[in-house]
């Protein structure tokens, strides 16, 4: 089996990324205590949602699946 070749894209990636991450960081140190607790709790809602929507379609899905 020949050697697997090395994977050339994912360093461009990752420098093409640092800069947007590490300014995001630095704007996440930023926002006072009150601030990053709003946004976690709308982080909180929106898994919340999502993770609803997706319970619905898994059983919409199950409910096609059984024979009435």
């Amino acid at each position: 089996m020949p050697p697997v070749p090395p994977r050339r894209g994912l360093g461009r990636g990752a420098r093409r990324l640092a800069p947007f991450a590490l300014e995001a960081w630095r704007r996440w140190q930023a926002l006072s205590p009150e601030e990053k607790e709003r946004y976690r709790a709308m982080a909180r809602r929106y898994a919340d949602r999502g993770r609803g929507i997706g319970r619905g379609a898994v059983d919409r899905a199950r409910d096609r699946r059984r024979p009435r």
